[in-house]
């Protein structure tokens, strides 16, 4: 009888630090925060609109698909703040179309690649094993590099200046960091210009103002 329940308590005194090994979570880069500069890159997908304001009639202005590729250069003050950039080429395609008289020559479309300078402080939650959440904010410069438009009529400033801010995670694995990251930007800047052909702006094309929103799902590789 003793013997038999030396051997129950052996096996469950086994299988429970069996358990226990198989719940033990290796804890990757533990010593990464002491390294002030990390590089890497991203890629994003984006929707991008206009917002207009101004116009007799209704202006809107759909959201568009985008993409983002670009590298990053980050600089640690300490575990928790530290502050982001890099270099992102973007492609953007926006949309301006007017209702409620809506026909296929009232769509006015501007394909463009943007060379785009984020400068981001970013707020660090405390490492929980090998993830850890943030969010993040400040401001963008764009350089629009290459337009095609498709109607005379949609002209717009190629130098943006947009407020960024959004939140992400953290994950680290063997060999690098992977960082899901939603961001939200603004546009500061009236992109908006009067068009030059004489004659070729519709009555109802009164624009005045005409700024940029984007939502992107960025996918950080460090």
């Amino acid at each position: 009888m003793r013997r038999t329940l030396g051997l129950i308590l052996l096996f469950v005194f086994a299988h429970t630090s069996m358990w226990a090994q198989d719940q033990y979570k290796r804890k990757y880069h533990e010593f990464y925060d002491e390294k002030p500069v990390h590089f890497g890159f991203l890629f994003g997908f984006a929707s991008s609109s206009y917002i207009p304001y101004g116009g007799d009639n209704t202006v809107v202005s759909p959201s568009k698909f985008g993409l983002q590729i670009g590298g990053i250069i980050n600089y640690s003050y300490n575990k928790h703040f530290e502050l982001k950039s890099g270099l992102n080429i973007a492609l953007y395609d926006r949309e301006l179309t007017f209702e409620p008289s809506f026909r296929d020559s009232d769509m006015l479309i501007r394909e463009s690649t943007w060379l785009e300078i984020p400068l981001l402080v970013k707020y660090k939650s405390i490492r929980r094993d090998n993830h850890r959440m943030y969010i993040i904010g400040g401001v963008k410069l764009g350089m629009e590099a290459n337009v095609k438009s498709r109607s005379a009529l949609l002209s717009a400033k190629t130098a943006d200046l947009s407020l960024e801010y959004g939140f992400g995670l953290e994950r680290f694995f063997q060999f690098f960091k992977f960082t899901p990251e939603i961001r939200f930007s603004h546009g500061l800047t009236n992109l908006y210009l009067q068009p030059t052909s004489a004659g070729s702006a519709p009555i109802y094309f009164q624009m005045n103002n005409m700024k940029t929103h984007t939502v992107t799902l960025i996918f950080n590789f460090e």
